[in-house]
């Protein structure tokens, strides 16, 4: 599964403005509600504060994968933004993150869902690729970089 089969550049970001965790998953949340027209943004939110609340999704690294699923959606999307000053997400690592990709799934996909964490999860542990993310200057640029690293 490839990303740009569920990021569209409407939901990428390079400038987050949140400063903590519940504040960064509404924008988030939002994000997601820009390629999600058939789910609102508060049954988006909603979802990812439920799924946060079981384990943290900071995989470490300045990483954080945030995910759910709902019956709101028909197909899987995500979310990337980058925040540059860093938000405390309860990393397993204990550091702020920077790099967060969301991922809204619908019921009953669990492969594909399972299939585009493991595609995120693979991306987001080469440093190379981490570094092209924060130093991009525009959401356009963001959503290029991760492409392109995508399709290689």
């Amino acid at each position: 599964m490839k990303i740009s089969e569920f990021l569209l550049p409407a939901a990428v970001t390079s400038d987050l403005e949140s400063s903590g965790k519940l504040d960064v998953l509404s924008e988030l949340g939002k994000l997601l509600a820009n390629v999600c027209p058939q789910a609102n943004e508060q049954d988006i939110v909603a979802a990812l504060v439920e799924r946060e609340r079981l384990a943290t999704t900071g995989i470490g690294d300045g990483v954080a994968i945030p995910h759910a699923k709902t019956d709101k959606i028909t197909e899987i999307r995500g979310a990337l933004g980058i925040s540059r000053t860093g938000i405390p997400f309860d990393a397993v690592d204990g550091k702020p993150v920077h790099i967060f990709i969301a991922l809204l799934a619908p019921q009953g996909v669990a492969s594909d869902h399972l299939k585009a964490l493991a595609r995120i999860s693979k991306l987001v542990r080469e440093p190379d690729f981490r570094g092209r993310l924060l130093s991009t200057k525009s959401a356009e640029e963001l959503f290029d970089v991760i492409v392109t690293e995508d399709g290689e």
